[in-house]
C-alpha cells in the first residue's frame, strides 16, 4: 500500500512568522504554523517561554441567554517545566488558583472589546508548553489571546496588549526579570487600547499614588508599541470578521414599555437606599409589563433583559445628569460604616466590617509554618504560601437561593486580592513564625464585599496578635460616561446598583503611606488618564477616612500576645549539623519528644526549630530536651534523667527521648556496691554529672560525683 507523505515546512505559504523587541527581550509570532481549523491561532514564543493561544467561535448564537459566552483558559502543562504532575493520576487535574487568576485577567480586558449584541460562545485558549523564569507566560497568554482574536473572524474590537512592570528602588522596570521579581516592590499589570487603559491589576509594597500612575502610563507606552506590532501581523494575516445575529432588544419594545412604565416611574422605582425596596418594585413593574404583553411571545422572551436596560438608562441618566445617585448620596459620600471585633468567640481573631448593606466577618487561624500551602504551579519563585485569605459569598448574602458548589472564579479572585492587599504589611516568619488563615465570610452583599474583606481582615489579624506593620483600608470607586471622553462622573464607593449599571469597578487598597492593591474592571473600551487619575485620588480621600474614623478606632494597634486559643510558637536556632540528632534514627527521637510534651516541632534546613503547643510547661520542656540534645557534651555539665536500663557494668540513663548515657557502677555511689540493683532501680530519676565520652563514643555520667542540687 502507497502511503502519501507530506511535511509542514517554513516554506508553507500558510505560515508566517513576526517578530518584536520586547523589554530586551524577543517575542515572536508563528502564525499558520499550528492550529489551522481554530478560528485564530498564534504560537507565542518570548525567550524560550512558548504558549499556544487560540481563538474560537460557534457558528451560531446559544439560545436563551442574555449575556456574551466568552470563556477563557490558562492551562499550565507540567511539562513546561520538566515535571510530572504529583498524585496517583499523573495527569494535570483542574485549574490552579494561579491559573484561574490568570484566566480573570485575561476575560476582564478582552470582554468589553467583542459586541455588545454578539451571543456566539467563544473560548479563548492558552496552553503553556514552556517556561523561561524571565519570561512571565501570563504576559504572553495576554498578548497571545489579543493576536488570536484579532487575525481570526470573530467581530472584535481590538486590538489590545498587556505589560508588567516592576520597581526596585525606585526604579521601575517593563516586564521584570525573575529575579528581579522576587525583590520588587510592585507587580503591576496594565492593559490597553490604543488611546485608554482598559484593565490594572496590582500589587505593592505601599507605592506611592503619584508612582502608581507613573508606573501605568509607562506599561501604557509600552502597550502602543506592542499594538503597533499586533497591527502588522493583523494587516497580513488577518481574516474578515464574520456577521453574526444581532440580539439587541427592538427599539418598538422599549417605546412600548416606556408607554406604560413612564421614566418618571422608573426613577421613583430605583431611587433608594434598600435594595430589597428596588427588587420588589421592579417585581412590580415587571409584572405590570407581562400582563401587558401577553399576547406578545416575542416580546415576552427578552422582556427580562429590555427591563435590566431600561433600569441600566434611567440610573445613568440620574447620576451623569440629575447628579442624584440612587440612595440619595453626594458623589463622593461613603456609606454608614461599623467596625468590631472578637464577636465570635474561641477562635483566634475575628472583626466584622459593614459598609451600608455590605457586611463580612472575617475569622483568622494561626497555625505551624508547616500549615502553610505547598504550590506546584509553574512559578519557580513560589513553592509555598504562608498567608492565605479565602473568600466565601453564599447566596443568602443577595437574598438568593441555591446550593453550594464551592468557591468559583469570582470568589477565588476577590480573596487573592484582599491577600494581596494584605500581605506588604504582614510580619516576617522570623520575627511571626505562623502561617495565617484569614476567611471572609460575606454576610451581605450590596458592592464591593472584596473591600470590605480587606478592612475586616486588617481587624482580624490584630485581633488575633498578629504585629502587621499597619491596617490596611480598601475602597472601590465607580464610573458613569457620557457620549464623550470629557463627560463623566466618577463615584465614590459603588453599591451593586451603580456596579451593574456603571462603566468601571476601580477597587484600591493601602495604608495611609502608600497602595498595597488595585484592581480595575471595566464595560467600556478603556479609561483616559484623567478619569485614572481622579478614581485613583478619590480612593486614597475614602481609604484615609476608613482607617483613621473606623479601622483604628476599633482596633488601634495588633494584640500583644496571640489568642489564648491560638497556638504558641517559640523558635529557636540550632546548630544544622545537629538537625539529625533532634530527629534521630528513622524520627525515633524527635517522635519521642511529640509524644511526651504534645508539641509540634518543625525544623528547616538552616536549623531553625519551630516549636507549637498550647501549654506553655510542655513547650519549656520540648526546648529544653532540643538543647540537651543539641549540646556539645563536656566534662561537668550536669543532668536529670531516668534509669531506663541496668546492666551488670553499670546503668544506663535517659537524660532526653532517644539520648542516653552510662553510668558504671563505680560511679553510682561513694561506697563500693556489688550490685546495681542495690542502688538503682528501673524508673529512677537521677542527677547526674557529665565526664565526657568513653574511647566507643558513649557519653559517661557519674551520680556520686555529681553536686548536690
Amino acid at each position: 500500500m502507497e502511503v502519501m507523505k507530506t511535511f509542514s515546512t517554513p516554506m508553507d505559504s500558510s505560515y508566517k512568522s513576526f517578530s518584536m523587541d520586547l523589554a530586551g527581550r524577543k517575542l515572536t509570532v508563528d502564525v499558520g504554523r499550528v492550529g489551522k481549523q481554530a478560528n485564530g491561532c498564534a504560537f507565542m514564543h518570548y525567550g524560550d517561554t512558548t504558549l499556544l493561544c487560540t481563538a474560537t467561535a460557534s457558528d451560531k448564537p446559544r439560545d436563551g441567554i442574555d449575556f456574551f459566552p466568552l470563556s477563557v483558559e490558562y492551562e499550565e502543562k507540567q511539562y513546561a517545566v520538566g515535571k510530572i504532575p504529583g498524585g496517583f493520576n499523573k495527569r494535570e487535574g483542574k485549574a490552579s488558583e494561579h491559573a484561574i487568576l490568570t484566566s480573570r485577567v485575561i476575560d476582564r480586558p478582552m470582554r468589553p472589546l467583542f459586541p455588545k449584541d454578539y451571543r456566539n460562545d467563544v473560548t479563548l485558549n492558552n496552553m503553556v508548553m514552556s517556561v523561561d523564569p524571565d519570561c512571565n507566560p501570563e504576559v504572553v497568554a495576554m498578548l497571545g489571546s489579543s493576536i488570536a482574536t484579532c487575525i481570526s473572524d470573530i467581530p472584535f474590537d481590538g486590538p489590545c496588549a498587556a505589560t508588567q512592570i516592576g520597581m526596585i528602588d525606585g526604579e521601575l522596570i517593563v516586564n521584570p526579570t525573575l529575579a528581579q521579581n522576587a525583590v520588587s516592590d510592585l507587580k503591576l499589570t496594565v492593559a490597553s487600547t490604543r488611546e485608554k487603559v482598559i484593565m490594572i491589576e496590582a500589587g505593592a509594597n505601599e507605592v506611592k499614588e503619584d508612582k502608581m500612575i507613573e508606573a501605568i502610563y509607562l506599561a501604557h507606552q509600552v502597550n502602543g508599541e506592542i499594538i503597533n506590532f499586533i497591527d502588522t501581523i493583523v494587516a497580513e494575516v488577518g481574516k474578515e470578521k464574520h456577521s453574526y445575529e444581532s440580539c439587541a432588544i427592538p427599539e418598538e419594545l422599549f417605546a412600548a414599555i416606556k408607554e406604560i412604565v413612564p421614566p418618571a416611574e422608573m426613577e421613583v422605582a430605583v431611587f433608594t437606599d434598600e435594595k430589597q425596596v428596588r427588587e420588589e418594585n421592579i417585581r412590580q413593574i415587571t409584572a405590570k409589563l407581562e400582563e401587558a404583553f401577553a399576547e406578545n411571545e416575542e416580546w415576552l422572551a427578552v422582556l427580562g433583559e429590555a427591563i435590566y436596560q431600561y433600569q441600566k438608562k434611567t440610573v445613568r441618566k440620574m447620576i451623569l445628569v440629575d447628579q442624584k445617585r440612587p440612595d440619595g448620596r453626594k458623589i463622593n459620600q461613603i456609606r454608614p460604616l461599623g467596625a468590631e471585633v472578637d464577636l465570635i468567640p474561641r477562635v483566634h481573631g475575628s472583626a466584622m466590617f459593614t459598609r451600608g448593606q455590605t457586611q463580612i466577618c472575617n475569622v483568622c487561624t494561626l497555625a505551624p509554618l508547616s500549615e502553610s500551602q505547598r504550590l506546584d504551579g509553574l512559578d519557580e519563585n513560589e513553592t509555598k504560601k504562608r498567608y492565605m485569605h479565602h473568600y466565601n459569598f453564599p447566596s443568602y448574602s443577595v437574598g438568593e437561593t441555591k446550593p453550594s458548589r464551592g468557591p468559583g472564579r469570582r470568589e477565588i479572585g476577590h480573596g487573592a486580592l484582599a491577600e494581596r492587599a494584605l500581605i506588604p504589611v504582614l510580619p516576617s516568619e522570623a520575627d511571626f513564625p505562623y502561617a495565617i488563615r484569614t476567611v471572609s465570610e460575606t454576610f451581605e452583599s450590596n458592592g464591593s464585599t472584596s473591600q470590605a474583606s480587606v478592612c475586616s481582615s486588617s481587624m482580624s489579624l490584630m485581633a488575633a496578635g498578629v504585629p502587621i506593620k499597619a491596617h490596611v483600608a480598601g475602597i472601590s470607586c465607580g464610573l458613569v460616561t457620557g457620549a464623550t471622553d470629557d463627560e463623566y462622573l466618577v463615584l465614590t464607593d459603588i453599591q451593586g446598583l451603580e456596579d451593574f449599571f456603571g462603566d468601571m469597578d476601580f477597587k484600591v487598597a493601602g495604608t495611609h503611606e502608600g497602595i498595597t492593591a488595585i484592581q480595575m474592571d471595566i464595560k467600556i473600551h478603556g479609561l483616559t488618564r484623567n478619569i485614572v487619575e481622579e478614581a485613583i485620588a478619590r480612593c486614597k480621600d475614602a481609604r484615609e477616612y476608613i482607617l483613621t474614623e473606623v479601622l483604628e478606632k476599633c482596633i488601634p494597634a495588633p494584640r500583644e500576645t496571640v489568642n489564648a486559643y491560638a497556638p504558641k510558637i517559640v523558635q529557636i536556632q540550632i546548630n544544622p549539623e545537629k538537625i539529625g540528632d533532634v530527629v534521630g534514627q528513622r524520627g525515633k527521637t524527635i517522635n519521642a519528644i511529640i509524644d511526651e510534651t504534645g508539641v509540634k516541632i518543625d525544623i528547616d534546613d538552616t536549623g531553625a526549630v519551630s516549636v507549637c503547643g498550647t501549654d506553655q510547661a510542655m513547650m519549656d520542656k520540648a526546648i529544653n530536651y532540643i538543647n540537651i540534645i543539641t549540646t556539645e557534651f563536656k566534662e561537668g555539665q550536669i543532668f536529670t534523667g531516668k534509669v531506663v536500663s541496668i546492666k551488670e557494668f553499670g546503668a544506663f540513663i535517659e537524660f532526653a527521648p532517644g539520648k542516653e548515657g552510662m553510668v558504671h557502677i563505680s560511679k553510682i555511689a561513694k561506697e563500693r556496691i556489688n550490685h546495681v540493683e542495690d542502688v538503682l532501680t528501673l524508673g529512677d530519676v537521677v542527677r547526674v554529672v557529665c565526664l565526657g565520652k568513653d574511647k566507643m563514643g558513649r557519653i559517661s555520667f557519674s551520680i556520686k560525683d555529681c553536686p548536690k542540687a
